[in-house]
């Protein structure tokens, strides 16, 4: 059976190998033809925990309380903001925002009621007041905004030049309706299973929902690209920045597609550089870059055909698969010189055959070891490093395939050549290392112990709370515009409490609650800012709102149990405690609407007033104070809170626990009745899990590739022995990570899975080629020395391309593409250095081999 694939491959690739170019030439182009359709995913289903029950919560939290996306534009006038000029400039950029497509509404200082400029009776609000209103004092209206409960750190910042521009967009049911058909198809799969016709459903209504949000992403890039250009066009009489979580996601994609346009082209570059000045002849850069580029191209429209989409973390997949595609070529390309070089006058398909020959098993099984790596990733919880883990996966089997096809059919077509592989100085270059191991033999175990002592040391150091603000460099927008919101404009990543209510309460409060004899009710019989004495008369008696509205002969209806006084008790104190965290900024609750009504009343509400007041305020007042954070069907309340990115002592997990803490043991919540949710707590689930899936990831990592090599070495002691320098370069890097402060992340994570995979490869040759020496002369020393000097090279090159080539990334504006560049470079690194040094002592002090 093997005898009939090599006498198939003989066949086909060596005897054949202008067919074999026209066929992979037309399957390159078949796929190809897809690239049109590529997609990037920055969603927020691309960013979170699969199966993730909070994202379902956010979800259902947004719809219920009609709570839509939004973006923020910071103004900053260059004359007073009060001014007749700043005022009419004002006005002039909100009715430009106004008519973006699929703003619903804008909440500016231009648009929000008045209620403090002066302070009015409750039958005066219905008239509406604004600071546009005639005859409104600018200056009184300036410190409403500065003081009030409902503006202060929202709309004007403390410099009293800055403010804030909120557009209101659209909640979009259908998207609502569309992730719940799909998400409750998935739940029942996973727990009970399917039925036929249940699977055609779910995978209509999956790609119904990723069409739809495709569309939708178009749409939202399009309204940022719009708003910005409105930006742009004012930006000479103001300053201004757009801030919110559509821009975030379109700045992310933004980002990462030019990452992946401007450094791909540059370590194409950079490839075809080292490669000329490492063989110096066309068809050793030509062929490698060939099927470099052709397994890139393959794999790209693949993915477009089926609708497979990078994201954040995958698509760093191109620059992986660029790079481990070269070392595969590398690797071939050396055997095959140093064959020629040995027997000069041998047949070209002898000398291509003996190439593959030889190289075919230790490619294969180093292929397969960085499968197992990556494969390793799917076991994380992270939907985009599963993708990834999968992506690299299936790149890696094309890689090596299109390898052994277009590496020795392109070698039959350009022939020989002269022998140029006489002269090549980085043999004495890594003889180096040799030399060193053989002079220093304890000092190489000895520092191998230091490293892997201070790399634990540095592992117990290391983080998962980093700055969603960390990511972006500080000369661009999306860094100076969340800056700018933070310190003037309270904050700018969401969190939100939600409160459930206890039935105790509601059957001891008995509705409302008693208002007859309530400590805060007010006599009755004195006329106050309702009316008169039996709420009947004078300015209720007859007005906009109806004649009589306030009269009520029938007993209340029961309501919402957070808009009594009982409720709003408990609300106010969490509300105040929120406040009161340095890393909170702007609160908002039913908190601040019982505030302004005791303010504007006088005096302190009982649960009747609190009725009226409710069924009283104006549409355009009960949608700033009331309907945005209370629930009456669900009898639930909602505190919405803006988190302070910018604060360096943010620690997301410490802060929610520290809230939680407090509501339940300082408040007297029950636990269940406590529920958090928001852009910051979807966050905190994806870091929190990072910590266990590094840990999940790597065992995964190591227990595979141990049976790998089991598989490959047939020998214990060798599969230990090759493991060991690659668990000491995974280690070094994620101690180096701890010891300088650098947190684990969404890009990070994925590092110690691809130091282990790829450096595994350096193993597996140099211990396949030490193996072939020492049968020579069954010499430790010498079989080393030789190695070094032989595959060596082959190792030298390729550490060499991977970590100039990712070095490049630090050249990105995106922060953890430049960490993820660094970091690997770093560990690739480490892992040449460790299989140069580490492993070739270990070898010469067990003996794997025998005397």
């Amino acid at each position: 059976m093997f005898q009939r694939m090599v006498d198939f491959y003989r066949c086909a690739v060596i005897g054949h190998p202008k067919t074999m170019f026209l066929l992979v030439f037309l399957i390159t182009c078949g796929l190809a033809a897809g690239l049109p359709n590529f997609k990037l995913d920055a969603s927020s289903d691309s960013l979170t925990l699969e199966h993730d029950t909070s994202l379902d919560y956010f979800r259902e939290i947004n719809q219920r309380y009609a709570n839509g996306d939004f973006l923020v534009v910071t103004f900053k006038p260059q004359q007073d903001l009060f001014s007749d000029e700043s005022i009419n400039l004002l006005k002039d950029i909100r009715a430009e925002f106004a008519a973006v497509d699929g703003v619903l509404s804008i909440n500016s200082i231009l648009d929000v009621p008045l209620l403090y400029s002066p302070i009015v009776a409750m039958s005066e609000l219905a008239e509406g007041r604004n600071l546009l209103t005639p005859g409104v004092d600018r200056q009184q209206a300036k410190k409403e905004f500065l003081e009030s409960p409902i503006y202060r750190e929202m709309l004007l910042g403390p410099d009293e030049q800055t403010t804030a521009i909120l557009l209101n967009l659209a909640l979009n049911e259908r998207f609502f309706e569309l992730v719940g058909q799909r998400d409750g198809l998935r739940l029942k799969r996973d727990q009970q299973g399917l039925t036929s016709e249940e699977k055609v459903e779910l995978n209509r209504v999956s790609k119904e929902f990723l069409d739809y949000r495709t569309a939708l992403a178009e749409k939202d890039h399009t309204r940022v690209e719009a708003v910005r250009g409105i930006v742009a066009k004012y930006s000479d009489r103001a300053e201004l920045f757009v801030g919110g979580p559509s821009m975030i996601t379109a700045d992310m994609v933004d980002f990462v597609r030019s990452d992946l346009n401007v450094f791909g082209s540059c370590i194409l570059v950079f490839m075809v550089v080292i490669m000329t000045i490492i063989f110096r002849e066309k068809r050793f850069v030509i062929l490698p870059m060939l099927t470099c580029l052709t397994t890139v191209v393959m794999m790209l429209g693949w993915l477009s055909w089926v609708d497979w989409r990078l994201t954040v973390i995958s698509s760093n997949f191109v620059a992986l698969l660029l790079i481990i595609s070269l070392a595969i070529t590398i690797h071939l390309i050396v055997r095959y010189r140093e064959f020629h070089a040995e027997f000069p006058d041998a047949e070209q398909e002898e000398l291509v055959m003996k190439a593959v020959s030889y190289m075919a098993r230790p490619c294969l099984y180093t292929t397969l070891t960085t499968v197992v790596a990556f494969v390793s990733l799917v076991v994380s919880d992270i939907r985009p490093v599963i993708d990834f883990g999968w992506m690299m996966s299936i790149g890696l089997v094309l890689a090596l395939i299109l390898s052994f096809i277009i590496i020795p059919a392109g070698l039959m077509l350009v022939g020989k050549g002269e022998v140029k592989d006489k002269g090549d100085k980085s043999a004495a270059f890594t003889l180096l290392f040799s030399r060193f191991t053989e002079n220093h033999m304890s000092l190489v175990l000895w520092i191998s112990v230091g490293i892997g002592a201070l790399s634990v040391y540095g592992i117990n150091k290391l983080e998962v709370e980093n700055r969603f603000i960390d990511y972006f460099h500080e000369s661009t927008e999306i860094y100076q515009g969340m800056t700018v919101i933070d310190k003037n404009l309270g904050g700018t990543i969401t969190l939100e409490v939600i409160l459930d209510v206890d039935p105790e309460a509601i059957t001891e409060s008995n509705g409302f609650g008693s208002f007859e004899d309530d400590e805060f009710g007010d006599d009755f019989s004195e006329k106050d800012e309702f009316g008169t004495d039996d709420f009947g008369g004078d300015e209720f008696g007859d007005n906009e709102f109806g004649g009589g509205a306030f009269v009520t002969e029938e007993p209340a209806e029961e309501g919402n149990y957070w808009f009594t006084v009982a409720g709003l008790e408990q609300v106010t104190e969490l509300h105040d405690y929120l406040d009161s965290l340095p890393e909170v900024g702007k609160v908002q609750s039913v908190a601040t609407a019982f505030e302004v009504a005791n303010d504007i009343n006088g005096s302190r509400l009982n649960d009747f007033e609190l009725a009226l007041v409710k069924k009283s305020l104006p549409a355009d007042i009960m949608s700033v104070l009331v309907k945005p954070f209370l629930s009456d069907e669900e009898n639930q309340t909602r505190i919405a809170m803006r988190v302070k990115e910018t604060d360096p002592n943010l620690r997301r997990a410490e802060l929610i626990d520290k809230i939680r803490d407090h509501a339940i043991n300082e408040l007297g919540f029950k636990e269940d009745q406590v529920h958090f949710t928001g852009l910051l707590v979807l966050y905190n689930n994806m870091l929190q899990s990072l910590f266990s899936s590094q840990i999940v990831t790597l065992g995964a990592v190591f227990i595979g590739i141990m049976i790998m090599f089991l598989m490959l070495f047939r020998s214990f002691s060798l599969a230990v022995l090759a493991i060991v320098p690659n668990m000491l370069a995974a280690g070094f890097v994620l101690g180096f990570m701890g010891l300088v402060g650098i947190p684990l992340d969404m890009m990070t994570i994925t590092i110690a899975a691809i130091t282990v995979g790829m450096g595994v490869d350096g193993s597996i040759h140099y211990i396949h080629r030490f193996k072939t020496e020492f049968a020579i002369d069954r010499n430790y020393i010498g079989a080393m020395h030789r190695s070094h000097a032989s595959i060596g090279r082959a190792l030298f090159y390729t550490s060499m391309i991977i970590i100039l080539g990712f070095s490049i990334l630090a050249a990105s504006k995106f922060i953890p593409s430049i960490y993820f560049g660094l970091l690997t470079a770093l560990a690739m690194f480490s892992a040449i250095l460790a299989a140069l040094t580490l492993l070739p002592r270990l070898l010469l002090l067990v003996k794997p081999l025998g005397k």
